[in-house]
């Protein structure tokens, strides 16, 4: 089952002055389950491509569909609905709120859907303890190293159980141990959960993990490998 459908994908900043083309015209499927890394030299595209698919930016042309649902079509608050509901991001600043602790990081976008406590609470559980995180459920991102930061942080992308979930350079703050334990998280709710990932990495280490590899040159499509 295909849950990202690019067509046509455009990209153009500052079209009235000096343009620069990000994108130009990509179609990129991703089918439910897929393991896939967005790689390229900088410049390439890549985080540019991810936000559009993930509805943080929109294209200049062509249309996203995700679960079959055109969201380049949406209002900004619908797309910030759709965001809330079907998408999950995780980012290389792991961007977890200071003030809260693990606990309440994971839980946010739930209740942001209006989530019950108990099934809050028993969802926040299931994925501390999937990312090995059970003992830090009161700690504070000041008081976690980077790779379990960065592992809550994983946990939040998938507190609202999203259509999949989007990384961006996700290990690029991390050691090689931090790293090997991150993807590891991955790719087991990957395989167990049937979960699509879909990363933008310089990483080597994520790219040998990748099943899919789509190598962006100059804002188009160079390579699409499976394996």
């Amino acid at each position: 089952m295909k849950v990202i459908e690019a067509k046509g994908i455009e990209k153009i900043y500052n079209p009235n002055k000096i343009p620069v083309h990000a994108l130009k015209g990509v179609d990129l499927e991703i089918e439910q389950g897929e393991f896939t890394a967005i790689v390229g030299p900088s410049g390439s595209g890549k985080t540019t491509l991810l936000n559009i698919i993930g509805g943080l930016d929109r294209p200049s042309e062509g249309s996203i569909e995700v679960g079959g649902k055109d969201i380049s079509a949406l209002s900004d608050n619908q797309l910030i609905d759709f965001r809330k509901d079907n998408i999950g991001f995780v980012f290389q600043a792991y961007n977890l709120i200071p003030v809260l602790t693990a606990k309440e990081n994971i839980e946010f976008v739930m209740l942001l859907q209006n989530r019950s406590e108990a099934e809050r609470n028993q969802r926040t559980n299931e994925l501390l303890k999937a990312v090995g995180l059970e003992d830090k459920i009161d700690k504070r991102p000041s008081e976690l190293s980077g790779g379990q930061q960065q592992r809550v942080a994983v946990a939040r992308a998938l507190a609202s159980k999203p259509t999949f979930v989007l990384a961006d350079e996700p290990t690029a703050n991390l050691d090689s141990e931090s790293t090997s334990n991150l993807l590891d998280i991955m790719a087991k709710l990957n395989q167990e959960e049937n979960m699509t990932f879909v990363f933008s990495t310089h990483d080597q280490r994520v790219i040998d993990r990748a099943h899919r590899i789509v190598t962006l040159v100059d804002g188009k499509i160079d390579t699409d490998v499976r394996r």
